[in-house]
């Protein structure tokens, strides 16, 4: 008995550990993006960002109305791009979950996805406008929603690029918490 559970142990503890031959397969179904590859296309934008180190003037808008603008020097682009992660639509329990319209996209046009009626999802759409000829986005529209018994919440998100580069963003929303009154924001942001 004493012997078996040793064994046991040995094997579980075996287990447990890479080994120095462990390959990672990669799901083929994973790697290409269904829909179009926001996490691709705003890691790449970080990246240039990162490399130019532009400053940028926001502009926020507060609870009376009055708008504040403040010049940042340096800024933390995976950060300050996060909420527009947010948007990615290609996870795999997202596949299929969206109408395209057009359902052809090639060279130029707008590229638009809807969530399907009775899909779970916070993405509600997301649009794609590239420049004509090319590939190059010019605008990248998306609106994201939470809502339930404690809590909603609705984000309306705009980056807008030019010849393949981020020159602005915006971010508008409403938050709305079950006995409180609705949150409103807005932030918009351009880099220099």
């Amino acid at each position: 008995m004493r012997s078996s559970w040793l064994l046991v142990s040995l094997l579980l503890l075996g287990a447990c550990g890479p080994g120095e031959d462990t390959t990672v397969r990669l799901n083929p179904a994973n790697r290409k993006p269904g829909y179009f590859d926001v996490k691709g296309f705003l890691d790449q934008q970080v990246a240039l960002l990162n490399q130019r180190k532009p400053a940028v003037d926001k502009q926020v808008e507060l609870r009376n109305g009055q708008l504040e603008t403040t010049r940042v020097a340096q800024t933390d682009w995976s950060k300050e791009l996060q909420i527009f992660y947010q948007a990615d639509i290609n996870k795999p329990a997202l596949r299929n979950a969206y109408t395209i319209t057009p359902s052809a996209y090639s060279a130029g046009g707008v590229q638009r996805y809807a969530r399907k009626p009775g899909v779970e999802g916070t993405v509600e759409s997301l649009t794609i406008n590239a420049a004509n000829g090319t590939n190059q986005v010019q605008e990248l529209t998306a609106i994201i929603k939470q809502d339930n018994a404690l809590f909603y919440s609705e984000k309306k998100l705009r980056l807008s690029c030019t010849q393949g580069q981020i020159t602005s963003y915006e971010v508008t929303g409403v938050q709305k918490l079950v006995l409180f009154d609705s949150v409103r924001y807005s932030v918009r942001t351009r880099v220099l």
